[in-house]
């Protein structure tokens, strides 16, 4: 661990903690210290103030900027100096639980307390750590530091009851920096586990998303679900445990061990590590649910002549309950629409690639496309230890046949589109409707591929309500010379 702090203080900051006499009991709190001490980078720099009132806070932090009280209830300040930068700064508080719900908290700021009675209503260990900037001194009061080094997963004081979220804040830690629970930790949130109905949905998301969007390890926090008995509280992903799948093709066991594998490859590949935090949470949810289906499905069927557990059109199934996941999450349209078709279609691998397949496949993805779903098949192949990893031969045909194509990043775009057809005499309505459906099928299926061929293959559909005086200028049209066939028109 990295316990030369001082050098990632920012130097403006260290100029205000060190030049401001009301802040010589100013202390780095929370994720800033613990992310310095893992050596990642720090991004937000969060200080709490002992032994000054909230007025002598605010007119001492005024001198080096513009100050707001951003919750005064809580105590919180926040500064943004004149060059951008913000940080905040906070009094110490006493939370007493009072009701139910995240809400339910009576909230008193004491600039008498301790730093160690003020560390002591954090949720783990190492983020009751404290720094101290004037003597260049980490403050451990609860055992953080040797937490840290071990990657243990300990909770701080008896206080953590109070807020049921630790629980899936110690879920998407374990993820994150590949953690192990304390087992006084997790008998303590096995306790807990009745007080999960207190939770706001929004709440429970976002720590999901984190998951989803910054581990290093997701099975450590999948894992602790599992042992705090939480995962009950996710009754799909909870279905999988003890699920069994076929040894020949999963020799690491039952769907929720194949599960945690994938998740873990996934996170290794580059495109997921590359990726905007918003591609990471789509992928990370499409591998977390692709296997869902197998629960409704798996049965014992006689096949090349050997009993084989098998999942039939598994991955349908598992469509409709990743949609029941993920609403009860109340996840954004954006990503609920991006992680249905790739669950849906992540069996693709098996199919021919051809121009026609990899055309169909492309609009039956989007708004995904063909790129996520092989980072997803790549993850789902690779989560089957002690089998070798390997990406299915198929994902790189896919890839060229999409490059080639034009579809990798989205479906095919319409060659015949309504204005071509109202120039020639067609009105509006639900009939332009039907032959623009009918001739985006055809395209699709590679009847033609450029505007005058569209117009020769539209002419020559006598089931479609054309007039002959329409055939005919579609007929003109078509022989009137070349258009690009990438060109929409």
């Amino acid at each position: 661990m990295n316990l030369d702090l001082k050098k990632l203080l920012p130097p403006e900051l260290e100029r205000i903690l060190t030049q401001t006499p009301e802040l010589r009991h100013a202390y780095l709190v929370g994720g800033c210290v613990r992310d310095a001490l893992l050596g990642l980078p720090c991004k937000d720099f969060d200080v709490e103030v002992f032994g000054v009132e909230a007025d002598t806070l605010v007119r001492a932090l005024t001198r080096w900027g513009k100050v707001d009280v951003v919750g005064r209830a809580f105590g919180v300040v926040k500064l943004t100096t004149p060059t951008g930068a913000t940080f905040d700064f906070s009094l110490p508080r006493r939370d007493s639980k009072v009701a139910p719900g995240h809400r339910g908290f009576q909230i008193q700021c004491d600039p008498g307390l301790s730093p160690r009675e003020a560390a002591a209503r954090r949720d783990f260990t190492f983020n009751a750590l404290m720094y101290d900037p004037a003597r260049d001194q980490v403050l451990d009061f609860f055992g953080g530091l040797n937490d840290l080094q071990h990657r243990v997963l300990r909770h701080t004081s008896p206080a953590f009851v109070e807020d049921p979220l630790r629980v899936l804040r110690g879920m998407q830690f374990a993820a994150r920096f590949d953690l192990t629970p304390a087992p006084e930790t997790v008998e303590l949130c096995r306790q807990m586990k009745p007080s999960f109905r207190e939770l706001a949905v929004e709440r429970v998301r976002d720590e999901w998303f984190k998951w989803a969007a910054q581990s290093t390890k997701p099975s450590a926090g999948l894992r602790f679900l599992q042992r705090t008995e939480w995962l009950e509280h996710f009754p799909e992903l909870h279905a999988l445990v003890g699920l069994p799948q076929e040894p020949a093709w999963h020799p690491e066991g039952d769907v929720f061990t194949h599960t945690c594998h994938c998740c873990d490859a996934l996170v290794q590949l580059p495109d997921w590590q590359q990726a905007d935090p918003q591609t990471r949470i789509v992928l990370s949810f499409a591998v977390l649910t692709h296997d869902l289906g197998k629960a409704l499905t798996t049965q014992r069927q006689l096949v090349d002549g050997q009993q084989r557990i098998v999942s039939p059109r598994h991955e349908e199934a598992s469509q409709q309950l990743a949609a029941a996941f993920l609403e009860r999450l109340r996840a954004p349209r954006a990503v609920v629409e991006r992680v249905l078709p790739l669950v849906r279609h992540h069996m693709a691998h098996l199919q021919v690639v051809t121009d026609r397949s990899v055309r169909r496949l492309a609009e039956r993805l989007a708004p995904a496309t063909i790129p996520q779903l092989c980072v997803v098949l790549s993850a789902d192949a690779q989560g089957r230890p002690p089998l070798p990893p390997r990406v299915p031969e198929a994902v790189p045909a896919l890839l060229a046949k999409a490059a080639e194509l034009q579809v990798r990043q989205s479906a095919p775009k319409p060659i015949l589109m309504g204005r071509h057809l109202v120039a020639l005499g067609l009105q509006p309505g639900p009939a332009l409707g039907h032959i623009l459906h009918a001739a985006y099928e055809a395209q699709l299926e590679g009847h033609f591929s450029s505007l005058p061929e569209a117009y020769g293959w539209l002419a020559a559909q006598p089931q479609l309500p054309l007039s002959e005086e329409l055939r005919g200028k579609l007929r003109q049209a078509a022989g009137s010379g070349p258009t690009s066939p990438t060109e929409p028109g």
